[in-house]
């Protein structure tokens, strides 16, 4: 029984690891870049902010001409992963 925790507890800790690694093609390693040149340079937005950014994005209330893109990009995002992003790139 404890060693199936440690491995569930590993394998979900991998996996919150690499949340954010779709994201660095397009905002860089640690989020100093603008997405194809249009979005904010979200390593200079606070926790909240990419917390709620990254929730409007799913729900429709954020984002201009790129949301479709996000929308798709992050759909299986789970809250905790959402989490986990905000926590590693946000100020």
């Amino acid at each position: 029984m404890m060693i199936m925790a440690v491995i569930l507890f590993s394998f979900n800790t991998v996996v919150m690891a690499d949340a954010y690694q779709s994201c660095v093609k397009c905002h860089g390693e640690n989020g100093e870049l603008r997405a194809l040149g249009r979005s904010k340079v979200i390593s200079k937005m606070s926790k909240a902010e990419i917390l709620s950014a990254l929730k409007g994005y799913l729900n429709g209330s954020y984002g201009g001409p790129m949301s479709a893109l996000m929308k798709g990009k992050i759909a299986d995002l789970s809250e905790a992963q959402m989490v986990e992003i905000s926590e590693k790139i946000g100020k």
